[in-house]
């Protein structure tokens, strides 16, 4: 019985990785078979000629994947005080987890209808303004300098400080229950976004489901948030970023190249 109990226990620990490997092997198998265009917001709201409602729907369909892939390696960890704090007999560990899950994933969800919505007006911007239709590299250069300024100012620390320190809000009672765990979910989700909007914005901005840039920025959030001593990499990304904002307002075409080829 008692190894019945731990192998259950790990199992509670080990079942949201698949999620994370099954999301990498999705994203894995829509570059191989060229349909990672799918979750392209450039193509879904200018070439797929879906009503945009249908568009978004889809975005968020895909956007799900990638935030299981790049935001849930980070973040799984906190996973360990949930498991911990449902070891009541009343209650379902497997429900409490999934309801945390789900919560945290909500603010992404969100976060990705926004930039959708953004990216939307953006379009109709250039559609109305020959300037910008002209100089449309200047999108990619502001989207690279905000979120390089943003990784270099005291806001960014205060809200990664906030994001590492959030192991608080999964301690106790508060994660016995499903209700609780996703409102959990919820507070540790708005962490998270607090913290790294500006990596997925560059993910949005570049093109979602380019299988390098994916690695690379989750690689960043799991080194920013769960390794000791890893927030002082975000000037260094911030650095980078700032200097990418630069090349890419002197040579657009040869640096999107690069990035996304």
């Amino acid at each position: 019985m008692i190894h019945l109990a731990r192998s259950g226990r790990r199992w509670l620990f080990f079942w949201p990785w698949l999620l994370v490997l099954a999301a990498w092997a999705l994203a894995l198998l829509a570059t191989w078979t060229h349909q990672s265009y799918l979750i392209n917001h450039d193509y879904l709201i200018i070439e797929s000629g879906l009503p945009w409602a249908a568009a978004l729907l889809l975005f968020l369909v895909f956007w799900q994947v990638m935030t299981a892939a790049m935001m849930f390696p980070s973040s799984l960890p906190r996973l360990a005080h949930v498991v911990q704090t449902s070891s009541s007999p009343s209650s379902h560990p497997h429900r409490v987890i999934a309801a945390f899950l789900v919560g945290y994933a909500a603010i992404w969800t969100g976060f990705g209808a926004v930039a959708f919505l953004g990216d939307t007006g953006i379009h109709q911007l250039v559609r109305s303004w020959p300037w910008l239709a002209l100089h449309p590299w200047l999108i990619g250069t502001v989207t690279f300098a905000l979120a390089g300024a943003f990784q270099c100012t005291p806001f960014k620390q205060r809200a990664l400080r906030a994001c590492r320190r959030s192991a608080e809000y999964l301690k106790g009672s508060a994660c016995t229950e499903s209700e609780n765990a996703w409102s959990s979910g919820l507070r540790y989700g708005q962490c998270c976004l607090g913290s790294c909007w500006a990596l997925m914005l560059v993910m949005f901005g570049i093109g979602a489901g380019n299988l390098a840039w994916m690695g690379a920025l989750a690689g960043v959030m799991v080194i920013e948030k769960t390794v000791p001593g890893g927030r002082w990499l975000s000037p260094f990304v911030g650095i980078a970023f700032l200097l990418l904002a630069g090349v890419w307002a002197l040579h657009p075409t040869g640096l999107l190249s690069f990035l996304v080829g």
